[in-house]
């Protein structure tokens, strides 16, 4: 254990605003990217169509520092915490939700969090999601993603036979995405999350979401084949962007992966709309 390094609770709020601010005005360039790829090689006219109104409307938000999409989303955070980190002052989670607070409101964002029998408005979109991992070092990674109710309420989970093995999986995931159509604004981005637990398979999910698009899962070389091959998948559905059809239903499939139960295989699915809105920051 090394010296233990204080971080001001205010530099996290400060980094959460600021991250939030960014990831709901500006798409990332890996996303910009792969549309502009799926523009190039999409063959329907309509799907071709869609896309490129898909890089206007990115363009617009990012020159007006407009948001991307009206919903701004449930505010969900992944933190690593070096365990050679003290913060002082707020607590971490209150200095995370404080920076969600400041950003909603200076960014005019839609508040979109509320009580879930009344649904009465909390009026900040608070409480986030925060997802804490403690690993070594004196720094803190956050991750945030504003992830929009579309698109979550597509996702599923399913605890497999243990036997339905690799093509179960695939079976599985591709009907996610297929029952799921057009509601999740396709092309999609496939979160997959194999293996743990019934909820660390949805965290695993969630997580795989924040890679980069173009990038390889550079842990297993099973799941880039598995990953290509759902992706082959769920693009030959014809599907196509925002379900008018065509041949790009989805931008990219990742797959994260961890030991289970020799009894259990679970299998969850977390989808993303083409607005892959998610920004990070070391502190």
């Amino acid at each position: 254990m090394g010296p233990i390094r204080e971080i001001d609770s205010k530099l996290i709020t400060e980094t959460v605003k600021r991250l939030f601010l960014e990831a709901n005005t500006c798409l990332g360039a890996d996303v910009l990217a792969a549309l502009q790829t799926s523009l190039a090689r999409e063959e329907s006219p309509l799907g071709r169509q869609v896309l490129a109104r898909m890089l206007e409307n990115a363009a617009v938000a990012r020159e007006e520092s407009a948001p991307i999409c009206q919903d701004t989303g449930l505010a969900v955070v992944f933190v690593e915490l070096g365990q050679d980190v003290h913060v002082a002052g707020d607590l971490l989670n209150a200095a995370i939700e404080e920076g969600v607070r400041q950003a909603y409101e200076e960014g005019y964002f839609r508040k979109s969090v509320c009580d879930p029998l009344t649904r009465a408005n909390t009026g900040d979109n608070t409480p986030a999601v925060i997802n804490v991992e403690i690993v070594a070092g004196d720094r803190i990674r956050l991750s945030v993603m504003p992830k929009g109710g579309g698109s979550e309420n597509m996702s599923s989970v399913a605890m497999l036979l243990p036997a339905a093995g690799r093509e179960g999986i695939r079976r599985h995931v591709v009907e996610s995405v297929l029952k799921a159509g057009p509601n999740p604004c396709p092309p999609v981005i496939v979160g997959v999350g194999i293996g743990g637990s019934i909820e660390e398979s949805l965290i695993l999910a969630k997580k795989a979401l924040l890679r980069p698009l173009g990038q390889k899962n550079g842990r297993d070389e099973r799941l880039n084949e598995l990953e290509q091959d759902i992706l082959a998948d769920v693009n030959r559905m014809g599907g196509g962007p925002q379900g008018f059809g065509g041949s790009v239903s989805a931008l990219s499939v990742h797959v994260e992966m961890k030991p289970c139960h020799i009894a259990s295989l679970p299998v969850a699915v977390n989808i993303q709309c083409h607005v892959a809105r998610h920004r990070e920051a070391i502190i």
